[in-house]
This record gives C-alpha cells, sequence and structure tokens, in this order.
C-alpha cells in the first residue's frame, strides 16, 4: 500500500535543531560561480559580487572575533547582507552560497524554521547555541507577523553585538510594492536597531521558473494517479483535505521532515484552499517540497488554481504567487516523468 503523508508524525530533539541549520538540499552544490546572471538584469552580476565580498569579510571577521591569547574581542559586530528582489531571481542562491563560502561554525534557515528554534530553546539558549557562528542566514524573513518579526529582530540585535553576521532574504506584504518586490524599506524599518550594519541589494530579473516553459499540465485522472503512485517507489498519496488537516496539528518547521525521503507527491481531490489558515500552511509545504525538488502530480484542480482569487487579492499575495510559481515547477517535474514512463 501507498505510504502517506497523513500517517507520518515527524518530531526533531530540542539538541538538533540548531544542527540541522543548514541549506535545503537542491542547494547542497551550489557557488556563486554556478549563479548565472541574466545579461539583461546587470543587477545580478552585481548581487553575485557583493555576496561573494560579503562572504569573504565574514571569514575575515570570524578570524578577528578572537585577540589576544584566543581570548574572544568584544570590539567585533556582525555585519549584514539583505538581497532584495521578487521570487525566482536566485537570492537563495545566492544566500546558500554565502552559507558555503563562510566559516564554521554557520547555520541556515527559514524565518520559520529559526522562530521555532527560539520557541523550543527559549531566547537566550538560542543566542547561545548561535553567538558563535561566523554567519546566520535567513531565507523568507517575515514581515507580516510583528510578534514574530519583532522576536527574531531582538535575536539579530544580540547575536550581531557577539560579532555573528547575517545575510538574509525576505518575504514583505505586497500592494505597496507592485508584485510584493522590493521590500528593502520594509526590512529595515522592522529591524531598526540593526538597519545601519546591513547593506541592502537589489536583483531584478523574471521568475525563472516561468522563463520558455508551458503552463500547467492538466490534473491526473484519480485512478491513473492511484495507479501511478502504487508503482512510484517512496511515492506518497493523500487526499488533499486530508493532508491540509494534518499540517494544521504540526509546527511549520516540521513540514521538511514531514517530506523526507519522498520521491513524489501523489495528491487526490485537490481544490481551491477553504480558508486563509489553511492557504499559508500549504505555502510553506510547497517551498519544502521545492526545497527538496520533489514532483507533484495531483488530480482534480490543477496546482494553480488552489490560491483563489480573494486570497491573491489580499496581505498575503507574494506568498501565493512564490508558492503557485514553485507548484507549477513541481507539476512540470511529475509530467515531464510521466512522458518518460
Amino acid at each position: 500500500m501507498t505510504e502517506r503523508l497523513i500517517d507520518r508524525k515527524p518530531v526533531i530533539p530540542a539538541d538538533q535543531l540548531v544542527a540541522q541549520m543548514v541549506p535545503p538540499p537542491m542547494f547542497n552544490d551550489v557557488s556563486f560561480d554556478s549563479y548565472i546572471p541574466d545579461p539583461k538584469e546587470p543587477s545580478q552580476s552585481e548581487a553575485v559580487q557583493t555576496a561573494s565580498e560579503f562572504a569573504s569579510e565574514v571569514a575575515k571577521s570570524k578570524k578577528g572575533k578572537r585577540g589576544l591569547f584566543g581570548r574572544k574581542s568584544k570590539n567585533t559586530t556582525g555585519s549584514g547582507l539583505y538581497l532584495d528582489g521578487g521570487f525566482g531571481v536566485g537570492k537563495t542562491h545566492l544566500l546558500a552560497s554565502i552559507y558555503h563560502a563562510a566559516p564554521e561554525p554557520k547555520a541556515f534557515g527559514t524565518f520559520v524554521e529559526l522562530t521555532h528554534v527560539v520557541g523550543v530553546l527559549g531566547f537566550m539558549k538560542a543566542v547561545d547555541e548561535l553567538a558563535s557562528h561566523s554567519v546566520l542566514c535567513i531565507d523568507e524573513f517575515e514581515l507580516d507577523d510583528p510578534g514574530d518579526t519583532m522576536l527574531v529582530s531582538r535575536l539579530l540585535t544580540e547575536l550581531s553585538a557577539r560579532g555573528v553576521s547575517v545575510a538574509a532574504t525576505s518575504n514583505t506584504l505586497p500592494g505597496q510594492l507592485g508584485e510584493g518586490r522590493f521590500a528593502a524599506q520594509d526590512f529595515l524599518r522592522e529591524i531598526r536597531k540593526l538597519a545601519s550594519v546591513f547593506e541592502t541589494v537589489r536583483v531584478d530579473g523574471p521568475d525563472y521558473r516561468h522563463r520558455d516553459l508551458p503552463p500547467a499540465p492538466e490534473p491526473t485522472d484519480p485512478a491513473d494517479l492511484e495507479k501511478r503512485a502504487a508503482e512510484t517507489p517512496d511515492a506518497t498519496l493523500d487526499d488533499f483535505d486530508e493532508l491540509c488537516e494534518h499540517l494544521s496539528k504540526l509546527h511549520p518547521s516540521r513540514y521538511g521532515k514531514l517530506v523526507e525521503g519522498v520521491s513524489t507527491v501523489f495528491l487526490d481531490n485537490v481544490g481551491p484552499a477553504d480558508d486563509q489558515a489553511v492557504a499559508l500552511r500549504f505555502v510553506v509545504l510547497a517551498d519544502r517540497l521545492y526545497d527538496s525538488s520533489i514532483p507533484v502530480i495531483v488530480s482534480g484542480a490543477r496546482l494553480d488554481e488552489i490560491f483563489t482569487e480573494e486570497m491573491l487579492a489580499g496581505g498575503y499575495r507574494k506568498k501565493y504567487l512564490r508558492a503557485t510559481s514553485r507548484l507549477l515547477a513541481l507539476s512540470r517535474f511529475g509530467a515531464a516523468a510521466n512522458n518518460n514512463t
């Protein structure tokens, strides 16, 4: 019988939380050299150069954090870099490249994962665990949750004072910023105590996931979906509504662990999300599926129909657009696999 995600109840032990803060699998081998700038977008080449220089400064700063007789210097303050741009322009690639180029110890995680670490360990324990790091890379910094934003801003203030450098990308409330792009002003306002140490780098360009690609594949027949799932090693098959209900019982930081080892996710009876909370949890799942390059094959509605027009017109528009972009890419992976069988 095909495995179901709803039967999985992943747990990450507290003492492993910080150790597991590494880039997702699809960014294991990226580097500044492997980032291919769009020749039509000069800001991309400039971003690669600035990010590379930042990583070099992190390495120098790490060496300088200890003074005479190996004692930790009290005068070293961490630096900051904010990668500012729309989705699909390679911000996470650059962020992971910074991580790979920085000396150990170092950490990489999404904003959601970082808030979970603080919640489980407690604020001061989290500070102590991260204080020796050369750099903390934060992907998808959330600017739409005031409480969590304030918590992480305070954490970064403490870490910066201890010499930890910070690199970040972010999500932002759209509306004021066109298609939810270019959040530098919002980001710096929310971390105002740290704004002076951050350099902002703009990364322009179209979403690479849609360059010269066809529209979303049509949904699969339910009977064929079940058959394909049974024939695919390490695949999972879930009813869409049942999976959404299961996600409500797990902290979003566990979604990566939820899909660990899965080759393909098959979803039956996909339809529009019934409320905002369901939709936002599915956004996080889409991010973790994309991080691990797990194809998604569905019956019911297409994956670009999960987020309603009303949701796309609201305050989380950018998140839904990013998730749709990623889901379409994953659905094409599944369609390609189907054509090869």
